[in-house]
């Protein structure tokens, strides 16, 4: 496939506009802010201490295993608590380090560049769940907690997922119409009966057979990704999958 004059005019331009913003603002990592050879990355220092998910891992929830037991095995937490939607993949594991640092720069210090380097991780993790060109559904707000915050971090992810990957995002397929409380040191059952109702697919919303991509930052127990696919599946979706940058890999409270 050819370039166009256009095309090479255009990435020029992009080129020049981005060395001109790193003599501006020096490339700097977005986890710990300290100089990088490129922008928008991580510095080695804080990519060492990413703990990246990948294979052997639970098939139904994406936790990692300690050893291989052989492709498609579930893990007992799946067996025990069979989640509502279909299969979860995450980027890394939610602990104390950099994809946490990077969690909490996004959702509260307005690092809304953040969610780039994210999106993009997150659409490499769920590369099995995009085999069904799923529409990609943003985790919603409540209207309360969205006007209070300015934007959804969730749906910055899926913009930068609808990107890269050329499948569409649609933050209108799911509404939160209850505003829950938090669910840090709640059971299991607390948070299922917290979320009880909480979402809901709008009437004009066309869902007919359609499979679902849902997208979050970060999967704890996954009792409101339960709700959240509970609800896409009585709105007519066909499948519902998840997709997070982190998960937690117990089911203890964490606070994020």
């Amino acid at each position: 496939m050819f370039e166009s004059g256009r095309d090479r005019a255009g990435r020029a331009l992009e080129g020049l506009r981005r060395t001109a913003l790193d003599l501006v603002y020096p490339p700097h990592c977005i986890a710990c802010g300290s100089a990088t050879e490129a922008s928008n990355g991580l510095c080695g220092r804080c990519w060492r201490q990413i703990s990246f998910i990948e294979r052997p891992f639970c098939e139904r929830l994406g936790t990692p295993f300690h050893q291989d037991f052989g492709r498609g095995l579930q893990s007992p937490e799946a067996i025990a608590h069979p989640p509502v939607f279909r299969r979860a993949r995450a980027v890394a594991l939610f602990d104390n380090g950099t994809a946490r640092q990077l969690v909490h720069r996004l959702k509260y210090g307005d690092r809304l560049e953040v969610a780039r380097l994210m999106g993009r991780w997150i659409a490499r993790a769920a590369t099995e769940l995009l085999e069904d060109a799923p529409v990609i559904v943003p985790m919603p707000l409540h209207r309360r907690r969205l006007w209070s915050r300015q934007f959804n971090q969730a749906a910055l992810l899926g913009d930068e997922m609808a990107r890269v990957t050329g499948l569409s995002c649609d933050p209108f397929l799911l509404d939160r119409v209850k505003a829950t409380a938090s669910q840090v040191r709640m059971s299991r059952r607390q948070r299922a009966l917290n979320v009880q109702g909480a979402f809901k697919v709008p009437p004009s919303a066309d869902l007919a057979g359609r499979c679902v991509l849902l997208v979050d930052d970060v999967l704890t127990t996954g009792a409101t990704a339960n709700a959240a696919a509970r609800a896409l599946l009585r709105g007519g979706a066909k499948a519902v999958d998840l997709a997070v940058f982190a998960r937690v890999a117990g089911t203890g409270e964490i606070a994020i």
